[in-house]
């Protein structure tokens, strides 16, 4: 991770999450093949909402992304976009090798996610920091 902030017009931030990804059925349908697909559906997808696909990989059934996002982004939007565009072209181009999974239904990720923030200190680091500041004199 590059740890540079980003600035805005009113803002500077450095913001970080650790997505995960399932497999429909937990099924084990990634490739290698699939997988290299994947990182690039997922680099191109969060290049236009204006984040930047740190780190990827994942297994057979699931995928880890570690993403830098802007503050304008909901979450939730972009997690749910990342899956529709990864899933539609995945399945156009694996489609044989998916048809052998989950023979006719047009399904590739599950419909849950997992998402947890990251950054460069722990919980504890900034309990301390906001401990020490000094509380203005009454």
């Amino acid at each position: 991770m590059n740890n540079t902030y980003s600035k805005e017009n009113r803002s500077v931030y450095l913001l970080t999450v650790h997505i995960v990804l399932v497999t429909k059925y937990r099924r084990k349908v990634i490739t290698n093949d699939l997988l290299s697909r994947l990182q690039r559906i997922f680099t191109d997808t969060c290049s236009k909402w204006d984040c930047r696909l740190v780190e990827f990989n994942g297994e057979t059934d699931h995928v880890h992304l570690l993403v830098e996002f802007n503050p304008k982004v909901q979450l939730s939007k972009f997690i749910a976009n990342l899956k529709t565009v990864s899933s539609r072209l995945i399945r156009k181009d694996y489609s044989e090798h998916l048809t052998k999974f989950y023979g006719q239904k047009s399904v590739f990720w599950t419909g849950s996610y997992f998402v947890a923030t990251c950054g460069g200190v722990t919980i504890e680091q900034l309990k301390q920091y906001v401990e020490k500041q000094q509380s203005p004199a009454l």
